[in-house]
Protein backbone atom coordinates (compact mmCIF):
# COMPACT_ATOMS: atom_id res chain seq x y z
CA UNK A 1 0.00 0.00 0.00
CA UNK A 2 1.38 3.42 -0.99
CA UNK A 3 1.84 6.38 1.35
CA UNK A 4 -1.21 7.99 -0.27
CA UNK A 5 -3.34 4.95 0.47
CA UNK A 6 -2.14 4.60 4.08
CA UNK A 7 -2.82 8.27 4.75
CA UNK A 8 -6.32 8.40 3.25
CA UNK A 9 -7.83 5.03 4.24
CA UNK A 10 -8.83 6.39 7.71
CA UNK A 11 -10.46 9.42 6.03
CA UNK A 12 -12.56 7.19 3.76
CA UNK A 13 -13.51 4.88 6.63
CA UNK A 14 -14.60 7.85 8.75
CA UNK A 15 -16.58 9.18 5.78
CA UNK A 16 -18.49 5.90 5.50
CA UNK A 17 -19.14 5.79 9.25
CA UNK A 18 -20.45 9.37 9.18
CA UNK A 19 -22.67 8.44 6.22
CA UNK A 20 -24.21 5.48 8.07
CA UNK A 21 -24.61 7.55 11.25
CA UNK A 22 -26.45 10.31 9.35
CA UNK A 23 -28.78 7.75 7.76
CA UNK A 24 -29.45 6.22 11.19
CA UNK A 25 -30.12 9.39 13.20
CA UNK A 26 -32.24 11.06 10.50
CA UNK A 27 -34.28 7.83 10.18
CA UNK A 28 -34.61 7.71 13.96
CA UNK A 29 -35.95 11.27 13.93
CA UNK A 30 -38.71 10.44 11.44
CA UNK A 31 -39.59 6.89 12.54
CA UNK A 32 -41.20 6.93 15.98
CA UNK A 33 -40.66 3.96 18.32
CA UNK A 34 -42.91 4.01 21.39
CA UNK A 35 -42.05 0.69 23.05
CA UNK A 36 -39.60 1.26 25.96
CA UNK A 37 -37.71 -2.01 25.37
CA UNK A 38 -37.31 -1.30 21.66
CA UNK A 39 -36.09 2.21 22.49
CA UNK A 40 -33.26 0.68 24.53
CA UNK A 41 -32.50 -1.95 21.86
CA UNK A 42 -32.29 0.66 19.09
CA UNK A 43 -28.96 1.79 20.57
CA UNK A 44 -27.47 -1.51 19.33
CA UNK A 45 -28.59 -0.97 15.74
CA UNK A 46 -25.98 1.65 14.78
CA UNK A 47 -22.86 -0.18 16.09
CA UNK A 48 -24.13 -3.40 14.49
CA UNK A 49 -24.58 -1.65 11.13
CA UNK A 50 -21.14 -0.02 11.39
CA UNK A 51 -19.40 -3.34 12.12
CA UNK A 52 -21.28 -5.12 9.33
CA UNK A 53 -20.38 -2.35 6.88
CA UNK A 54 -16.66 -2.52 7.70
CA UNK A 55 -16.58 -6.32 7.48
CA UNK A 56 -18.43 -6.42 4.15
CA UNK A 57 -16.37 -3.49 2.86
CA UNK A 58 -13.16 -5.32 3.74
CA UNK A 59 -14.26 -8.38 1.75
CA UNK A 60 -15.23 -6.14 -1.19
CA UNK A 61 -11.84 -4.32 -1.02
CA UNK A 62 -13.68 -1.04 -0.53
CA UNK A 63 -10.55 0.69 0.75
CA UNK A 64 -8.04 -0.67 -1.78
CA UNK A 65 -6.77 0.62 -5.18
CA UNK A 66 -6.99 4.19 -3.88
CA UNK A 67 -4.19 5.27 -6.21
CA UNK A 68 -5.96 4.10 -9.34
CA UNK A 69 -6.76 6.78 -11.93
CA UNK A 70 -10.36 5.47 -11.98
CA UNK A 71 -10.60 5.82 -8.21
CA UNK A 72 -14.00 7.53 -8.09
CA UNK A 73 -15.63 5.02 -10.45
CA UNK A 74 -14.17 2.03 -8.58
CA UNK A 75 -15.03 3.53 -5.22
CA UNK A 76 -18.71 4.11 -6.06
CA UNK A 77 -18.99 0.63 -7.62
CA UNK A 78 -17.58 -1.07 -4.53
CA UNK A 79 -19.66 1.19 -2.27
CA UNK A 80 -22.88 0.10 -4.00
CA UNK A 81 -21.78 -3.55 -3.92
CA UNK A 82 -21.17 -3.31 -0.16
CA UNK A 83 -24.55 -1.60 0.26
CA UNK A 84 -26.38 -4.35 -1.66
CA UNK A 85 -24.77 -7.09 0.44
CA UNK A 86 -25.71 -5.24 3.65
CA UNK A 87 -29.28 -4.84 2.36
CA UNK A 88 -29.45 -8.54 1.52
CA UNK A 89 -28.36 -9.51 5.03
CA UNK A 90 -30.95 -7.24 6.67
CA UNK A 91 -33.76 -8.47 4.38
CA UNK A 92 -32.75 -12.08 5.09
CA UNK A 93 -32.89 -11.46 8.87
CA UNK A 94 -36.34 -9.88 8.59
CA UNK A 95 -37.60 -12.84 6.54
CA UNK A 96 -36.37 -15.35 9.13
CA UNK A 97 -37.31 -13.51 12.34
CA UNK A 98 -40.38 -11.54 13.37
CA UNK A 99 -39.91 -7.84 14.26
CA UNK A 100 -42.39 -5.03 15.07
CA UNK A 101 -43.37 -2.77 12.18
CA UNK A 102 -41.58 0.27 13.64
CA UNK A 103 -38.26 -1.67 13.64
CA UNK A 104 -38.80 -2.74 10.05
CA UNK A 105 -39.68 0.84 9.05
CA UNK A 106 -36.57 2.16 10.79
CA UNK A 107 -34.29 -0.23 8.89
CA UNK A 108 -36.04 0.50 5.60
CA UNK A 109 -35.48 4.21 6.17
CA UNK A 110 -31.79 3.62 7.00
CA UNK A 111 -31.31 1.54 3.85
CA UNK A 112 -32.85 4.31 1.75
CA UNK A 113 -30.64 6.90 3.39
CA UNK A 114 -27.29 5.11 2.94
CA UNK A 115 -27.03 5.43 -0.89
CA UNK A 116 -28.68 8.88 -0.84
CA UNK A 117 -26.08 10.29 1.53
CA UNK A 118 -23.35 7.98 0.19
CA UNK A 119 -23.19 9.50 -3.31
CA UNK A 120 -22.72 13.02 -1.91
CA UNK A 121 -20.28 11.81 0.77
CA UNK A 122 -18.07 10.09 -1.79
CA UNK A 123 -18.08 13.11 -4.11
CA UNK A 124 -17.13 15.41 -1.23
CA UNK A 125 -14.38 13.04 -0.09
CA UNK A 126 -12.97 12.77 -3.60
CA UNK A 127 -12.90 16.53 -4.13
CA UNK A 128 -11.56 17.13 -0.64
CA UNK A 129 -8.70 14.69 -1.09
CA UNK A 130 -7.79 16.18 -4.46
CA UNK A 131 -7.87 19.79 -3.15
CA UNK A 132 -5.84 18.78 -0.10
CA UNK A 133 -3.27 17.07 -2.32
CA UNK A 134 -3.02 20.08 -4.62
CA UNK A 135 -2.55 22.48 -1.72
CA UNK A 136 -0.15 20.41 0.37
CA UNK A 137 2.23 19.21 -2.29
CA UNK A 138 4.42 20.87 -4.87
CA UNK A 139 4.34 19.32 -8.32
CA UNK A 140 7.58 17.58 -9.32
CA UNK A 141 8.27 17.84 -13.03
CA UNK A 142 9.99 14.63 -14.11
CA UNK A 143 11.87 13.45 -17.17
CA UNK A 144 12.50 9.75 -17.80
CA UNK A 145 15.57 8.46 -19.61
CA UNK A 146 15.04 4.87 -20.65
CA UNK A 147 13.17 2.35 -22.75
CA UNK A 148 11.61 -1.06 -22.46
CA UNK A 149 10.02 -2.67 -19.41
CA UNK A 150 11.65 -0.53 -16.71
CA UNK A 151 10.74 2.78 -18.37
CA UNK A 152 7.16 1.59 -18.93
CA UNK A 153 6.84 0.72 -15.24
CA UNK A 154 8.02 4.21 -14.29
CA UNK A 155 5.55 5.82 -16.69
CA UNK A 156 2.67 3.66 -15.43
CA UNK A 157 3.46 4.50 -11.82
CA UNK A 158 3.65 8.24 -12.49
CA UNK A 159 0.42 8.38 -14.51
CA UNK A 160 -1.72 5.89 -12.53
CA UNK A 161 -2.18 7.98 -9.37
CA UNK A 162 -4.69 10.84 -9.79
CA UNK A 163 -3.34 12.47 -6.60
CA UNK A 164 0.33 12.12 -7.49
CA UNK A 165 2.52 15.15 -6.87
CA UNK A 166 4.75 14.09 -9.76
CA UNK A 167 4.17 15.21 -13.33
CA UNK A 168 5.77 13.28 -16.18
CA UNK A 169 6.93 15.83 -18.75
CA UNK A 170 8.19 13.20 -21.17
CA UNK A 171 11.15 11.06 -22.16
CA UNK A 172 14.76 11.76 -23.07
CA UNK A 173 15.73 10.21 -26.41
CA UNK A 174 19.21 8.84 -25.71
CA UNK A 175 19.91 8.04 -29.39
CA UNK A 176 20.51 4.38 -28.57
CA UNK A 177 20.64 1.73 -31.28
CA UNK A 178 18.96 -0.95 -29.15
CA UNK A 179 16.20 1.24 -27.70
CA UNK A 180 13.45 -1.24 -28.61
CA UNK A 181 10.11 -0.34 -27.09
CA UNK A 182 10.95 3.40 -26.97
CA UNK A 183 8.09 5.66 -27.98
CA UNK A 184 9.69 8.53 -29.93
CA UNK A 185 6.42 10.52 -29.75
CA UNK A 186 6.86 10.82 -25.98
CA UNK A 187 10.36 12.29 -26.28
CA UNK A 188 10.61 15.99 -25.37
CA UNK A 189 14.37 16.22 -25.85
CA UNK A 190 17.40 14.11 -26.65
CA UNK A 191 20.73 13.58 -24.96
CA UNK A 192 22.48 16.15 -27.16
CA UNK A 193 19.95 18.89 -26.31
CA UNK A 194 19.33 17.95 -22.66
CA UNK A 195 21.52 20.80 -21.39
CA UNK A 196 19.51 23.48 -23.18
CA UNK A 197 16.18 21.80 -22.29
CA UNK A 198 16.98 21.94 -18.57
CA UNK A 199 17.97 25.61 -18.94
CA UNK A 200 14.64 26.52 -20.55
CA UNK A 201 12.25 24.27 -18.58
CA UNK A 202 11.47 23.65 -14.93
CA UNK A 203 12.57 20.04 -14.35
CA UNK A 204 12.89 18.88 -10.74
CA UNK A 205 13.95 15.30 -11.29
CA UNK A 206 15.31 12.88 -13.88
CA UNK A 207 14.64 9.15 -13.52
CA UNK A 208 17.15 6.99 -15.37
CA UNK A 209 15.83 3.56 -16.38
CA UNK A 210 18.63 2.52 -18.71
CA UNK A 211 20.41 -0.86 -18.68
CA UNK A 212 23.92 -1.13 -17.23
CA UNK A 213 25.58 -1.40 -20.63
CA UNK A 214 24.48 2.17 -21.41
CA UNK A 215 26.84 3.51 -18.75
CA UNK A 216 28.20 6.33 -20.95
CA UNK A 217 24.69 7.72 -21.43
CA UNK A 218 23.95 7.36 -17.72
CA UNK A 219 27.09 9.31 -16.77
CA UNK A 220 26.32 12.03 -19.32
CA UNK A 221 22.81 12.54 -17.92
CA UNK A 222 24.10 12.69 -14.33
CA UNK A 223 26.77 15.23 -15.29
CA UNK A 224 24.29 17.52 -17.07
CA UNK A 225 21.74 17.18 -14.23
CA UNK A 226 24.36 18.05 -11.61
CA UNK A 227 25.25 21.20 -13.57
CA UNK A 228 21.62 22.37 -13.38
CA UNK A 229 21.01 21.14 -9.82
CA UNK A 230 18.42 18.63 -10.99
CA UNK A 231 17.99 15.54 -8.84
CA UNK A 232 18.64 12.15 -10.44
CA UNK A 233 17.27 8.72 -9.51
CA UNK A 234 18.68 5.61 -11.14
CA UNK A 235 16.63 2.40 -11.39
CA UNK A 236 19.01 -0.54 -11.89
CA UNK A 237 17.67 -3.23 -14.21
CA UNK A 238 18.86 -6.29 -12.29
CA UNK A 239 16.37 -8.44 -14.18
CA UNK A 240 18.27 -7.89 -17.43
CA UNK A 241 21.45 -9.23 -15.81
CA UNK A 242 20.24 -11.89 -13.36
CA UNK A 243 16.79 -12.93 -14.61
CA UNK A 244 13.65 -13.29 -12.50
CA UNK A 245 15.03 -14.91 -9.33
CA UNK A 246 17.28 -12.19 -7.92
CA UNK A 247 16.77 -10.38 -4.62
CA UNK A 248 18.45 -7.32 -3.13
CA UNK A 249 19.68 -7.45 0.48
CA UNK A 250 21.75 -5.34 2.84
CA UNK A 251 25.27 -6.43 3.78
CA UNK A 252 25.95 -3.90 6.51
CA UNK A 253 25.57 -0.57 4.70
CA UNK A 254 26.17 -2.20 1.31
CA UNK A 255 23.38 -3.21 -1.05
CA UNK A 256 24.06 -6.66 -2.45
CA UNK A 257 22.18 -8.72 -5.03
CA UNK A 258 21.45 -12.39 -4.45
CA UNK A 259 21.50 -13.51 -8.09
CA UNK A 260 19.36 -16.57 -7.40
CA UNK A 261 16.95 -16.15 -4.51
CA UNK A 262 15.20 -19.47 -3.84
CA UNK A 263 12.34 -20.33 -1.45
CA UNK A 264 14.56 -22.53 0.73
CA UNK A 265 16.85 -19.55 1.38
CA UNK A 266 14.15 -18.58 3.85
CA UNK A 267 15.24 -19.85 7.28
CA UNK A 268 11.69 -20.78 8.30
CA UNK A 269 11.05 -22.82 5.13
CA UNK A 270 14.42 -24.53 5.49
CA UNK A 271 13.67 -25.45 9.09
CA UNK A 272 10.22 -26.73 8.12
CA UNK A 273 11.71 -28.96 5.42
CA UNK A 274 14.41 -30.32 7.75
CA UNK A 275 11.92 -31.07 10.54
CA UNK A 276 9.63 -32.86 8.10
CA UNK A 277 12.57 -34.86 6.70
CA UNK A 278 13.63 -36.10 10.13
CA UNK A 279 10.10 -36.91 11.33
CA UNK A 280 9.02 -38.60 8.09
CA UNK A 281 12.23 -40.65 7.78
CA UNK A 282 12.12 -41.77 11.41
CA UNK A 283 8.53 -42.97 11.02
CA UNK A 284 9.27 -44.69 7.71
CA UNK A 285 12.28 -46.55 9.13
CA UNK A 286 10.15 -47.86 11.99
CA UNK A 287 7.28 -48.89 9.70
CA UNK A 288 9.57 -50.44 7.10
CA UNK A 289 11.87 -52.28 9.51
CA UNK A 290 10.17 -55.68 8.90
CA UNK A 291 10.50 -55.15 5.12
CA UNK A 292 14.16 -54.17 5.59
CA UNK A 293 14.75 -57.45 7.42
CA UNK A 294 13.04 -59.52 4.70
CA UNK A 295 14.90 -57.74 1.88
CA UNK A 296 18.20 -58.13 3.74
CA UNK A 297 17.71 -61.89 4.04
CA UNK A 298 16.68 -62.21 0.37
CA UNK A 299 19.72 -60.21 -0.81
CA UNK A 300 22.04 -62.44 1.26
CA UNK A 301 20.44 -65.65 0.00
CA UNK A 302 20.41 -64.50 -3.64
CA UNK A 303 24.13 -63.75 -4.01
CA UNK A 304 27.26 -63.47 -1.89
CA UNK A 305 28.27 -60.03 -0.64
CA UNK A 306 27.04 -57.30 1.72
CA UNK A 307 23.36 -56.40 2.08
CA UNK A 308 23.99 -52.69 1.64
CA UNK A 309 25.80 -50.98 -1.21
CA UNK A 310 27.54 -47.71 -0.24
CA UNK A 311 28.60 -45.81 -3.37
CA UNK A 312 29.97 -42.28 -3.23
CA UNK A 313 27.61 -39.55 -4.37
CA UNK A 314 27.84 -35.75 -4.57
CA UNK A 315 25.67 -33.87 -2.10
CA UNK A 316 25.03 -30.35 -0.85
CA UNK A 317 27.67 -27.78 -1.84
CA UNK A 318 29.43 -30.44 -3.93
CA UNK A 319 30.54 -32.48 -0.91
CA UNK A 320 30.71 -36.30 -1.33
CA UNK A 321 28.88 -38.72 0.95
CA UNK A 322 28.14 -42.45 1.12
CA UNK A 323 24.71 -43.35 -0.23
CA UNK A 324 22.85 -46.25 1.43
CA UNK A 325 21.17 -48.73 -0.95
CA UNK A 326 20.25 -52.39 -0.92
CA UNK A 327 22.74 -54.23 -3.09
CA UNK A 328 21.12 -55.30 -6.37
CA UNK A 329 24.19 -56.51 -8.29
CA UNK A 330 26.41 -59.51 -7.96
CA UNK A 331 29.54 -57.48 -8.76
CA UNK A 332 30.76 -54.10 -10.00
CA UNK A 333 33.97 -52.37 -11.04
CA UNK A 334 34.39 -50.78 -7.64
CA UNK A 335 32.22 -51.80 -4.66
CA UNK A 336 32.21 -48.23 -3.38
CA UNK A 337 32.33 -45.98 -6.41
CA UNK A 338 30.67 -48.03 -9.17
CA UNK A 339 32.15 -46.22 -12.15
CA UNK A 340 30.23 -48.23 -14.72
CA UNK A 341 26.59 -47.10 -14.97
CA UNK A 342 23.74 -49.57 -14.92
CA UNK A 343 22.36 -50.47 -18.35
CA UNK A 344 19.15 -52.12 -19.54
CA UNK A 345 19.27 -55.90 -18.89
CA UNK A 346 22.60 -55.43 -17.11
CA UNK A 347 23.99 -58.95 -16.44
CA UNK A 348 25.31 -57.83 -13.05
CA UNK A 349 21.79 -57.34 -11.67
CA UNK A 350 20.69 -60.22 -9.43
CA UNK A 351 17.27 -61.87 -9.48
CA UNK A 352 16.12 -60.14 -6.31
CA UNK A 353 17.86 -56.99 -7.57
CA UNK A 354 15.55 -56.82 -10.60
CA UNK A 355 12.51 -56.75 -8.33
CA UNK A 356 14.03 -54.20 -5.97
CA UNK A 357 15.05 -51.88 -8.80
CA UNK A 358 11.71 -52.19 -10.62
CA UNK A 359 9.83 -50.84 -7.60
CA UNK A 360 12.71 -48.65 -6.30
CA UNK A 361 12.84 -50.69 -3.09
CA UNK A 362 16.63 -50.57 -3.22
CA UNK A 363 16.40 -46.84 -2.41
CA UNK A 364 14.63 -47.32 0.94
CA UNK A 365 17.82 -47.33 3.10
CA UNK A 366 18.35 -43.72 2.01
CA UNK A 367 16.04 -42.71 4.85
CA UNK A 368 19.15 -43.43 6.94
CA UNK A 369 20.99 -40.80 4.88
CA UNK A 370 18.21 -38.33 5.68
CA UNK A 371 18.64 -38.91 9.43
CA UNK A 372 22.41 -38.55 9.01
CA UNK A 373 21.84 -35.14 7.41
CA UNK A 374 23.23 -36.04 3.98
CA UNK A 375 19.92 -36.09 2.12
CA UNK A 376 16.36 -34.82 2.10
CA UNK A 377 13.23 -36.87 1.39
CA UNK A 378 12.55 -34.76 -1.72
CA UNK A 379 15.18 -33.05 -3.85
CA UNK A 380 17.41 -33.49 -6.90
CA UNK A 381 18.78 -37.03 -7.08
CA UNK A 382 22.49 -37.36 -6.21
CA UNK A 383 24.88 -38.51 -8.94
CA UNK A 384 28.24 -40.26 -9.16
CA UNK A 385 31.38 -38.12 -9.21
CA UNK A 386 32.17 -38.73 -12.87
CA UNK A 387 28.52 -38.24 -13.88
CA UNK A 388 28.44 -34.98 -11.96
CA UNK A 389 31.51 -33.76 -13.82
CA UNK A 390 29.97 -34.75 -17.15
CA UNK A 391 26.71 -32.93 -16.35
CA UNK A 392 28.56 -29.85 -15.13
CA UNK A 393 30.41 -29.65 -18.45
CA UNK A 394 27.19 -30.21 -20.41
CA UNK A 395 24.63 -28.04 -18.57
CA UNK A 396 25.57 -24.50 -17.49
CA UNK A 397 23.25 -24.29 -14.47
CA UNK A 398 23.60 -27.90 -13.37
CA UNK A 399 25.60 -27.17 -10.20
CA UNK A 400 22.83 -24.90 -8.86
CA UNK A 401 21.04 -28.10 -7.83
CA UNK A 402 23.77 -28.56 -5.19
CA UNK A 403 22.65 -25.49 -3.23
CA UNK A 404 20.61 -27.89 -1.11
CA UNK A 405 20.58 -31.52 -0.06
CA UNK A 406 19.83 -34.19 -2.68
CA UNK A 407 16.64 -36.20 -2.30
CA UNK A 408 15.42 -39.78 -2.26
CA UNK A 409 12.89 -38.76 -4.90
CA UNK A 410 12.46 -35.61 -6.95
CA UNK A 411 10.46 -33.60 -9.45
CA UNK A 412 12.40 -35.00 -12.39
CA UNK A 413 11.76 -38.59 -11.27
CA UNK A 414 7.98 -38.24 -10.89
CA UNK A 415 7.84 -36.64 -14.35
CA UNK A 416 9.54 -39.61 -15.99
CA UNK A 417 13.10 -38.22 -16.22
CA UNK A 418 14.92 -40.81 -14.16
CA UNK A 419 17.34 -43.37 -15.52
CA UNK A 420 20.20 -42.82 -18.00
CA UNK A 421 21.69 -39.44 -18.97
CA UNK A 422 22.98 -40.33 -22.41
CA UNK A 423 21.28 -37.85 -24.74
CA UNK A 424 21.41 -34.05 -24.57
CA UNK A 425 17.62 -33.99 -24.12
CA UNK A 426 17.83 -36.29 -21.07
CA UNK A 427 20.51 -34.09 -19.51
CA UNK A 428 18.60 -30.89 -20.24
CA UNK A 429 15.27 -32.18 -18.93
CA UNK A 430 16.78 -33.60 -15.75
CA UNK A 431 18.54 -30.31 -15.00
CA UNK A 432 15.53 -28.14 -15.88
CA UNK A 433 13.19 -30.19 -13.70
CA UNK A 434 15.59 -30.06 -10.76
CA UNK A 435 15.98 -26.28 -11.08
CA UNK A 436 12.21 -25.82 -11.44
CA UNK A 437 11.74 -27.70 -8.18
CA UNK A 438 14.24 -25.49 -6.32
CA UNK A 439 12.74 -22.28 -7.73
CA UNK A 440 9.14 -23.28 -6.95
CA UNK A 441 9.58 -25.23 -3.73
CA UNK A 442 6.76 -25.40 -1.24
CA UNK A 443 5.89 -27.82 1.53
CA UNK A 444 2.85 -29.00 -0.44
CA UNK A 445 4.97 -29.57 -3.53
CA UNK A 446 7.07 -32.00 -1.48
CA UNK A 447 3.90 -33.80 -0.35
CA UNK A 448 2.72 -33.98 -3.97
CA UNK A 449 6.05 -35.47 -5.11
CA UNK A 450 5.96 -38.10 -2.36
CA UNK A 451 2.41 -39.02 -3.40
CA UNK A 452 3.39 -39.24 -7.09
CA UNK A 453 6.46 -41.30 -6.23
CA UNK A 454 4.23 -43.96 -4.72
CA UNK A 455 1.27 -43.89 -7.09
CA UNK A 456 2.39 -42.45 -10.46
CA UNK A 457 3.39 -44.85 -13.24
CA UNK A 458 5.87 -42.26 -14.60
CA UNK A 459 8.07 -42.68 -11.55
CA UNK A 460 9.00 -46.27 -12.38
CA UNK A 461 8.85 -46.26 -16.18
CA UNK A 462 12.63 -45.86 -16.68
CA UNK A 463 13.75 -48.11 -13.84
CA UNK A 464 15.89 -51.13 -14.66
Amino acid sequence: MTHFQKRNVPILVCGDLVNLSLAFFISLYYVEINDAFLQRMQLLILPTLLILWLVIGNFNKLYENLGNRHFLKLRIGKFLKTYLVLTGIIVFVFLIFSFPDEVRNLHASILLGIPAFGVFTNLLLFQGLRINQDRSSKINNILVAGYGNQAQKVESFLTANPFSKSSLQGFIDCNLENSHGFNADRAVTNLDNLNSYLSENNVNEIIIALPFHEMNSIKSIVKIADYHGTRVHFIPDYKEVFGEKYKTNQFGNIEVVNTRQLPLDNAYFNLLKNLFDVAFSFIMLILLSPIFLIIGVLVKLDSPGPVLYLPERIGKNGKPFRLHKFRTMSCCDDPKNGIKSTTFNDPRITKIGKVLRKYSLDELPQFINVLLGDMSVVGPRPHRVHLNQMMQASEDKYMVRHYYKPGITGWAQVNGWRGPLETSEQKKQRTNHDLWYLENWSFWLDIKIIFLTIFSSKTHKSSF
